[in-house]
């Protein structure tokens, strides 16, 4: 690979930009100014280097995120204010999209991923990926309605959602484990049974549980451990 592709690979600044920082002798390689932005690095084996700090090379980056509410789960819009918002510059650069929707008011983990491969396998109903969400309500929810999920339940426009789990935690609250992603699928869901959702907030996709020392609006790189877990959806990985 080339030096300068890899260093725009990793988010920092443009193929053109990362050209001149390397003609002005900011970039290294194993320890070594190299001034050739054509360069052949492997910069998985090699060290590379931008102003003397780790580029943090990656084949794909993966993102955990607390998603606040108020931010849609979008790359882009010209009326709302985007999760992508949330990222410092350089992770902006790198290409990242939410996998799957929290919906605008819902809050809780959000996985951000270039890899797109991944992120259809962990929505595929296919691979029967939980998402697991702790939900608030108007109304009570009831042994009955806990059936009703298990059964699965015809929406009010005649759209039928496969047997999900839904636990009784107080009155007025529960978790709910779909393992699928209709569009606002919840509140319909709860909506087909007589209760108005007040809050979603997602703690679990698959195996990967959201971090709780992650204030709203925080986020993080996921460790190597959660990495590895989340591929065994892929399977490409295998």
């Amino acid at each position: 690979m080339r030096l300068d592709k890899a260093i725009a690979h990793a988010g920092h600044g443009s193929r053109r930009e990362a050209a001149l920082w390397i003609r002005d002798g900011l970039a290294a390689v194993d320890g070594v100014v190299t001034r050739g932005p054509e360069a052949a690095v492997e910069p998985l084996k090699q060290r590379v280097t931008l102003r003397g700090g780790d580029i943090d090379y990656a084949p794909h980056y993966h993102i955990m995120m607390n998603k606040p509410a108020g931010y849609i789960s979008s790359t882009d819009d010209p009326r709302e204010h985007t999760v992508m918002e949330l990222l410092d510059d350089r992770r902006r650069r790198l290409g990242l999209f939410p996998v799957g929707r929290l919906d605008k008011d819902a809050t809780g983990l959000l996985l951000l991923t270039t890899d797109g491969g991944l992120g259809h396998s962990l929505l595929s109903p296919a691979r029967h990926v939980d998402k697991e969400y702790l939900v608030a309500v108007e109304g009570i929810l009831t042994l009955g309605m806990v059936d009703r999920f298990t059964q699965g339940i015809t929406l009010a426009d005649g759209e039928v959602c496969r047997p999900a789990s839904l636990e009784l935690m107080t009155p007025h609250t529960g978790r709910v484990i779909l393992r699928e992603g209709k569009y606002h699928q919840i509140k319909r869901m709860m909506a087909a049974l007589g209760a108005h959702v007040t809050a979603i907030h997602r703690v679990r996709m698959g195996s990967l549980h959201l971090d709780e020392t992650l204030s709203s609006g925080q986020w993080r790189v996921l460790t190597d451990s959660e990495r590895r877990s989340i591929y065994q959806y892929d399977p490409k990985a295998f």
